[in-house]
């Protein structure tokens, strides 16, 4: 069962019923976060009370938002593989006394990590009752938002900018949800769905406008942690992931919060490391400037269709997780991305998305200004498969 208590304000701590419906917090309009029984929690068990479980994110079920097993709704989303990245490649790169891994987030249903999200969100909506919901999207979260809606019977609709890749827009389609082509980017999607939610009364699943998404993403937590055998030293040095609206970032950082009250893990924290596209880096620049929120970035053009966010409303959240953690954040070109697919796919035998590919290229140039040593155990996320996405090769 789920040990859900209550939903907390990240800014204001204000605390709320989780047996009501909440977008974002009524008091200041910033995140909520579900809160849970933690200390009852650890003394009803330890991770050895995983053992025989399902090998999908609702090992966790404790820890998740969704108090009734009827209203899971699941894809069989999460324990995706680890991937070692071969010791002569890594060794290329200037890792010769470290390891790389990569953890494949394409094996998920839809081809991307938004299932873990949606699959939590769409499974709470479904226990609240709530028949009809509505987010913008720029891709993925919008094909996981249908799949997961189809799934449990929510009617979805869904507002995505006009250069949607073609197979988001399939699939979107293919789970009967109702699409809104938007001319602009993802923030005009939101804006204009946000109005039709309103007065329809839709419920808004907008990254981090609901508190249930970033639940479903804080699983990558807890994975790496199980992957690593639980204890003192099960994570890595290093998490480095591509990020745009910044769940995976937040709901991670979250995760290593409540393994830590658990006892389940010791205070070893990860050095969380943000990539952005060099079009679009609003968080990159707010990291340089050492400022608390990020500005909107104007003009925001990538390849890389899940870091074309040029606003997000968790920006505080993710900047503190890289401070707090003593990591960094750095933006790399449409180019490097496109070069990075071609050498994942051929020195790995993996092909991502850019969006992961990004994050190869981060790792060069993080070895490259010494911020890495070499020696590090690093993991980077590649965060959707590559048969999403026009080929980064003229075919």
């Amino acid at each position: 069962m789920s040990y859900l208590q209550a939903l907390e304000c990240t800014a204001c701590r204000g605390t709320f019923d989780a047996g009501d419906r909440h977008g974002v917090c009524p008091t200041c309009g910033k995140v909520l976060f579900a809160r849970y029984d933690l200390p009852a929690l650890q003394r009803a068990m330890t991770p050895d009370g995983l053992r025989g479980r399902p090998w999908d994110m609702w090992r966790y079920r404790e820890l998740l938002p969704v108090r009734r097993e009827s209203h899971m709704v699941t894809l069989g989303e999460g324990m995706t593989p680890l991937l070692d990245v071969d010791r002569r490649v890594s060794a290329e790169l200037g890792f010769s006394r470290g390891r790389v891994r990569i953890k494949d987030e394409g094996k998920n249903p839809t081809g991307s990590f938004k299932a873990r999200g949606m699959a939590a969100a769409i499974s709470r909506a479904k226990e609240l009752d709530i028949r009809e919901v509505a987010l913008p999207s720029a891709g993925n979260a919008g094909s996981a938002a249908a799949a997961y809606g189809a799934a449990a019977g929510i009617r979805v609709h869904l507002a995505v900018p006009r250069d949607v890749p073609a197979v988001n827009l399939v699939e979107m389609r293919m789970h009967g949800a109702d699409i809104l082509l938007v001319d602009g980017l993802i923030d005009e999607a939101g804006r204009i769905l946000h109005q039709k939610a309103a007065e329809r009364g839709w419920f808004e699943l907008a990254t981090l406008k609901e508190p249930y998404r970033q639940e479903g993403k804080k699983t990558l937590g807890f994975e790496l942690a199980e992957q690593g055998g639980w204890g003192a030293d099960c994570l890595p040095d290093v998490i480095v992931f591509p990020t745009g609206g910044g769940t995976g970032i937040v709901g991670m950082w979250k995760a290593f919060e409540e393994l830590a009250a658990l006892g389940w893990i010791g205070p070893k924290r990860p050095k969380m490391v943000v990539v952005q596209a060099a079009g679009c880096a609003p968080l990159v620049r707010a990291f340089e400037q050492g400022a608390e929120h990020a500005q909107r970035w104007e003009g925001a053009a990538t390849i890389a269709a899940g870091l074309r966010v040029p606003s997000a409303i968790g920006d505080y959240l993710v900047l503190q997780a890289v401070r707090e953690s003593g990591g960094t954040a750095l933006a790399v070109s449409d180019d490097h991305m496109r070069a990075g697919q071609i050498e994942l796919a051929r020195e790995i035998g993996l092909y991502t998305g850019p969006e992961g590919a990004a994050t190869w290229a981060a790792l060069k140039a993080l070895r490259q200004r010494e911020f890495l040593t070499g020696g590090e155990d690093i993991v980077l996320f590649a965060t959707s498969t590559g048969l999403i996405y026009d080929p980064p090769l003229a075919m």
